[in-house]
């Protein structure tokens, strides 16, 4: 049986003797790679957060000792150079790589084995998200951004848009923007020529706040008009990955669009519908 140590130190406290990686439901990525969770609310997309959720709601358990207070498990770290098979991989699912409690030299640790993981030719495209851009760009100097390292932002609302602004001036191959929770309207054709990859989703869980589908329509649009790659997640609801379609011509179409892949969309009744990103780092 799996035995569980907690070290303490200034930076937070480690978890040594977890489980290996972790499948996910989330349709846009393979795992996820939590070498630390917890974090801290920024905005109002953080109102619901299901991180936070989850792990308060087992705090005191073997994965989460210590609920959304940071936590660090590094006998995760070098999880993913020993995957087989090429991967994309959600970093920190559960955390913001670039939360302020958290020093650069760690952040740099993750970074070395995602640039390990690329001299490697291991073929894993590692997808990092954060409401944190300021800090994200004030570090990315001292970070390298192998081409498998797919940079994003969260963005709920126009008001957050405010993020692009930092994210396009980071060198990664791939800059990405995730529409979730989405709160409002949306118009992103300021940043479209630099970036790469639009997800949307609407919120989900216990007092989720509704999404209009036409301010999902607008985003599509504007990534078509922009031949940027679309993958529209889910709506607002109480499960996740809940109505992930758009109804076209009396069809229900799902958007799953790629970096460097702009299929066309899939009707929900067709059997294929994962679709897989070509594999390119």
């Amino acid at each position: 049986m799996c035995k569980v140590a907690l070290v303490a130190n200034r930076a937070g406290i480690y978890v040594l003797g977890e489980r290996f990686m972790n499948n996910t439901i989330i349709s846009w990525t393979d795992l996820t790679w939590n070498v630390w969770s917890g974090c801290s609310k920024v905005s109002p997309g953080c109102a619901h957060c299901y991180a936070e959720t989850l792990s308060e709601n087992k705090r005191g358990t073997r994965a989460f000792p210590n609920g959304f207070d940071l936590t660090y498990r590094w006998h995760k770290l070098l999880e993913p150079l020993k995957l087989k098979e090429p991967r994309r991989i959600f970093v920190n699912s559960m955390s913001d790589l670039y939360y302020e409690e958290v020093p650069l030299s760690n952040i740099q640790r993750v970074f070395d084995v995602m640039n390990e993981s690329h001299a490697q030719g291991l073929g894993h495209q590692f997808q990092i998200l954060t409401k944190r851009s300021e800090r994200l760009l004030e570090l990315s100097p001292k970070l390298t951004f192998t081409p498998n390292i797919w940079q994003g932002v969260s963005v709920e609302n126009q008001r957050w848009t405010s993020r692009l602004n930092d994210l396009v001036e980071v060198p990664a191959e791939i800059r990405f923007v995730s529409v979730e929770p989405m709160l409002g309207p949306v118009d992103l054709t300021e940043w479209l020529d630099r970036l790469h990859w639009i997800i949307v989703g609407g919120e989900s869980g216990p007092g989720y706040r509704p999404m209009d589908r036409e301010w999902v329509r607008s985003i599509r649009d504007q990534c078509k008009t922009a031949n940027v790659a679309f993958f529209f997640k889910q709506d607002s609801a109480f499960r996740t990955e809940t109505r992930a379609y758009l109804e076209e011509g009396g069809r229900k179409m799902r958007y799953m669009q790629f970096p460097g892949s702009l299929l066309d969309p899939i009707e929900v009744e067709s059997p294929c519908l994962r679709v897989l990103s070509p594999v390119t780092v």
